[in-house]
């Protein structure tokens, strides 16, 4: 049977690569760090959530090792049964306590958090708004509750606001509007002033993903939330520990009391998990330490974004605009994507490690290599990776 299965995969796969779309793995021999080794040989690591450069930070691995020898490796349980140790529930203590949350519940990862949230909470007599670049965790979840769904165009107050007159209007019990803090592919932000004030006339719950933002966002890195002067008025946060808070893995909802007990008593993904890992929960505990004596990193950050866009519009690349560490440089049309695999291919084989990013993962016609930003990297560092895009630019031209 698996024979002509197997003919119709490789026919996919070979359409794949054929129109230039397929993504390879690199390998990294070194610790994740701005400064990195690979098969290819020292580079220079942009593509990374690194956003505070902890990932390799001595107080985080320190923690990590001490907590393999008071809390083993790993827990072999759910939480329930018996998976749960007190630092657990310290990091989520700590969570809330950082995001300014009644309570918090820790997931394996932010995909599990956002796949375990709305089946539990919003069934076939509710709602859920959503915008339309959502993270794929996000409309994977939508789509495993019974809720009606609606989107609207990205960052679009009035398409909002078309789709919440909607969903009252068709009788819908709750309503929550759910958006990613900052758009991962495009690395903008969700206006989460304008969006709070719809939710508040209609009545809506809202649900912001804040992965790329928490830890180094907002003056004290509370998020996007905290940026926008709202930290009350969002009802549900979800999130990593994956990226800027230590690089590991978990995930989190933090909220209202009631709306973490109930995940707890019902949230699959919770119940048929194993836990956060100790080590990681310790590193993680470590992580948040350090976030709140980091403004100095933030600024940095917030700097070499800031030469990076200068720098790269003055070479003549096309950005898209913003102010986030994330920065998408843009490789439209047709042959896009093959030359935006091109130009990183040849960066990479120069020292300067950036990941290419083509349909499924963005739209058709819309490829671009992500840069992300660090708070580990210098000024030169900076200044070597556009100079690499030159290069890189000029030899594919």
């Amino acid at each position: 049977m698996y024979g002509a299965v197997k003919d119709q995969l490789q026919a996919t796969l070979q359409e794949i690569e054929d129109a230039g779309l397929t993504k390879r793995e690199r390998e990294i021999t070194t610790p994740q760090s701005a400064h990195v080794g690979t098969t290819a040989g020292e580079s220079l690591n942009f593509c990374a959530n690194n956003y505070l450069g902890l990932a390799d930070h001595e107080a985080v691995v320190g923690a990590s090792k001490a907590a393999l020898d008071t809390w083993g490796f790993g827990m072999a349980s759910v939480r329930f049964i018996c998976g749960t140790q007190t630092q657990h529930t310290e990091l989520e203590r700590r969570l809330s306590e950082f995001l300014g949350t009644e309570a918090t519940i820790l997931y394996s990862s932010c995909f599990d958090a956002n796949g375990g949230v709305f089946e539990v909470l919003f069934g076939a007599e509710d709602a859920i708004v959503s915008d339309e670049l959502n993270h794929a965790s996000i409309i994977d979840g939508v789509r495993l509750s019974k809720a009606a769904r609606y989107r609207y165009k990205n960052a679009d107050m009035a398409d909002l606001r078309a789709q919440l007159v909607a969903a009252r209007e068709a009788g819908a019990r709750r309503v929550c509007v759910v958006t990613d803090g900052v758009f991962s592919m495009d690395g903008s932000y969700a206006p989460l002033d304008e969006i709070c004030d719809l939710a508040e006339e209609f009545e809506a719950m809202v649900l912001v993903d804040d992965s790329h933002a928490v830890g180094f966002v907002g003056q004290h890195g509370g998020g996007t939330p905290e940026l926008f002067g709202v930290r009350d008025r969002v009802d549900i946060l979800t999130g990593t520990l994956g990226k800027a808070l230590g690089g590991a893995s978990g995930g989190y909802v933090a909220s209202h009391r009631e709306v973490v007990e109930l995940l707890r008593q019902r949230s699959r993904p919770y119940l048929f998990s194993n836990s956060v890992a100790p080590a990681v929960v310790a590193g993680s505990l470590a992580a948040l330490d350090l976030v709140a004596s980091s403004d100095d990193a933030r600024e940095t950050l917030r700097r070499n974004a800031a030469l990076f866009r200068e720098l790269m519009v003055e070479a003549g690349f096309d950005l898209l605009p913003g102010s986030h560490p994330i920065v998408p440089v843009m490789f439209p049309g047709d042959d896009g994507a093959r030359q935006a695999t091109q130009i990183a291919d040849h960066m990479l084989a120069n020292g300067v490690y950036v990941i290419a990013f083509s349909f499924p993962v963005v739209p058709r016609g819309k490829a671009r290599i992500r840069v992300q930003l660090s708070a580990a990297h210098s000024e030169a560092d900076v200044r070597r990776c556009v100079e690499a895009f030159v290069a890189g630019r000029d030899a594919v031209a």
